[in-house]
Parts: structure tokens; C-alpha cells; sequence
């Protein structure tokens, strides 16, 4: 970990009294709700808080604001937009109520009038909402032969026809918080669009996910990093140490491959490790494994319940994605095995 970055953890730590409640204490005079410039920063720092804390959802509440500012805001705004934003408490609202987040069902709308547009519609499980002074709003602007375009619009929070709506609590995660969101006939002006008109699905809200998704590694390679430390308290005999260090190594391993992931975001090369990546979940699967078959029986710690529970609903997220990554992985490597092997018959 550089050690800027472990010097203001340390400063937060000192600060904050209850990370499991409110994170955000002490991370203003610690110099950490500045926008981060890179994704390989904002990874190293979620890996740190996580691995001090064993709280991912610390990571959650810092990192979420700091993704949607470095991808939507930096990303895609113009001088303006960012010179507005970029360093505010931002989220994105883009799942609805019973639907989620798919394209086809998706019903907020935005309709031009006059110099801007007037939305309306309901988002919900709108993560950090509670605490954001602006929402990056996805909703319909256009439709061509009945297929939906979506626009990406900044909507401050304090825009007449805002209201958040207090979501079911949510077990897992603290300190972790999410809102609804209802636009009532709220009108934004044209200077509110953010990256391309009738093209922010595709080109926003889509990639988005992966990008999460190659973060998301150091967030459990921080949450690793805790349960190593609070299993090597226990005596090591002989087995235990074995399978401890089995367990250390495969997460060294994990370590390497999710910094090479993250260093892939900031070029725009990630695409050439996405085999790397769907191996880090597989891999991450392995290694919770091998830790709940290593725990002692009489372990009590309910830190390392709590963290399990955490990182157990962490690789619940975007399962099916995963899985369907999983599957063109295994098609993409079959067909350049049949290709390879034919070509080689050819030339017998």
C-alpha cells in the first residue's frame, strides 16, 4: 500500500469513533473525500479500509461516492459539470422499484420542454443516496422503433419535485445506506446532460458494472487480508499452519491478479483481462472456502462472522453477469481449441 494512502488512513482512523456507523467521520480532515485521480487509487484505498476496519461496506460508502464521480462525472462532464461536482457527494439512480435495473423495463422518463427536460419517474436502492448532493438520473429520452434511449441528467438534490424515500433496512454492508428516489416533474435544463443524449445505457450504465466489478477485487482482497490476521492469532500446530499458509498464498496470489486488473481500468484496457477477472471470483469462492473449513471451532470472533456475511453478499452481486462471463469464457476458449486443433489436423 503507498504510503499516502496509509497515512490517511491512519489520520481517518484516528478520527472516526464508529466506522460501522458513520464512516464519513474524520475522512474530510483526512484528506479522502477529494476526487480520487485514477481507479488504481480509489482500489488501493478501498483494499486499505476494509483490511483495517473488516467492514466492506466502509469501502461502500467511500468508494461508491468516489466511482460515480471518477466514471459518470469526470468520465463523461464537461468543465462545468465538473467543476461543479466532481469534488460533491454524488450517486446514481438507475434501478426502479420490482424491476431493477434491465433496459426493457425501465419507465422514468424525461421530456424535452423548453431549454431542458422534465423528468419523471421512481428510482430505487439508490446507494449513498441519503447522503448525495446530486443524482446522475437515468431515464428515457427517446424511442426508435420501440426500443428505449436513455439519457444520463444531473438532478441536485434540492431541485423542486425531489423527494427520497427511505428504503427496508438492509442487514448486510454497514454502514452502508440506500434511499428511493421520486421525481416529480422535475425540470433540469439542457446543461444537466451528461455525456451523450439517447446513448447513456450503452455507453455509461453498461460498462459501468465491470468497472465496479475490477474495484470490487480489492475490496475483497482487503476483507482477505483482515481474516488472515485474525486466524493467525490462533496456536499454529502443524496443520493449521499449513492450511494457513495454503490460504496466504492463494490469496498473494489473488493480490497479483487484482492489481493487474486495476491497472487495466485507467488505460481502458480492460477488456484484455477479463479472463483474469472472472478468475478472481472463482478464485475468491476458493479461498472463503478454504477459511470457514480453517476457522477453529471455538473461534467467537464476531468480526470474522460479520465479514463473512459481508463478502458473502458481495459475490451474491451480479451473480448472472458473472456467470454469463463465465460461460462465453468457456465457448471463447472451446471454439480456439477446435480452431487450433483443426488447423493442425489440416497440415498432418
Amino acid at each position: 500500500m503507498p504510503n499516502d494512502i496509509a497515512a490517511r488512513i491512519d489520520a481517518w482512523s484516528a478520527r472516526c469513533a464508529d466506522p460501522k456507523h458513520d464512516a464519513l467521520q474524520g475522512m474530510a480532515e483526512a484528506g479522502l473525500l477529494a476526487a480520487a485521480d485514477s481507479y488504481r487509487a480509489i482500489a488501493y484505498v478501498k483494499a486499505a479500509l476494509v483490511e483495517r476496519t473488516g467492514l466492506p461496506g466502509v469501502a461502500g460508502v467511500w468508494g461508491g461516492r468516489q466511482m460515480v464521480a471518477r466514471w459518470f462525472i469526470a468520465g463523461f462532464g464537461n468543465a462545468q459539470q465538473r467543476g461543479a461536482w466532481l469534488n460533491r457527494a454524488a450517486a446514481v439512480a438507475i434501478s426502479e422499484p420490482r424491476i431493477g435495473a434491465h433496459p426493457k423495463l425501465l419507465t422514468t422518463r424525461a421530456e424535452s420542454e423548453g431549454d431542458g427536460f422534465r423528468i419523471s419517474g421512481e428510482k430505487a436502492w439508490v446507494s449513498n443516496g441519503p447522503l448525495a448532493d446530486v443524482f446522475v438520473v437515468l431515464a428515457i429520452t427517446a424511442e426508435e422503433q420501440g426500443r428505449k434511449r436513455y439519457s444520463a441528467l444531473l438532478v441536485p438534490r434540492d431541485a423542486p419535485g425531489v423527494t427520497l424515500k427511505a428504503m427496508p433496512a438492509f442487514a448486510a454492508l454497514p454502514p452502508s445506506r440506500h434511499c428511493g428516489l421520486v421525481l416529480d416533474n422535475v425540470w433540469v435544463p439542457r446543461t444537466a446532460l451528461l455525456g451523450p443524449e439517447n446513448a447513456a445505457y450503452e455507453t455509461m450504465a453498461l460498462p459501468f458494472r465491470d468497472i465496479e466489478d475490477a474495484v470490487g477485487t480489492c475490496t475483497l482482497l482487503g476483507g482477505f487480508r483482515f481474516l488472515l490476521a485474525r486466524l493467525a492469532r490462533h496456536e499454529p500446530a502443524d496443520d493449521f499452519a499449513r492450511s494457513l499458509g495454503a490460504v496466504a498464498a492463494l490469496v498473494a496470489v489473488f493480490a497479483q491478479a487484482a492489481k493487474a486488473v486495476v491497472a487495466a481500468l485507467d488505460p481502458g484496457a480492460l477488456a484484455n483481462k477479463a479472463a483474469t477477472l472472472s478468475g478472481l471470483h472463482v478464485l475468491a469462492a476458493e479461498i472463503i472456502a478454504r477459511i470457514r473449513a480453517l476457522r477453529p471451532d471455538n473461534d467467537t470472533d464476531t468480526s470474522i462472522d460479520e465479514l463473512l456475511r459481508d463478502i458473502d453478499v458481495l459475490l451474491s452481486v451480479a451473480k448472472g453477469p458473472r456467470q454469463a462471463r463465465l460461460a462465453r469464457l468457456g465457448r471463447e476458449f472451446r471454439d480456439a481449441s477446435v480452431k487450433r486443433d483443426g488447423g493442425s489436423q489440416s497440415q498432418e
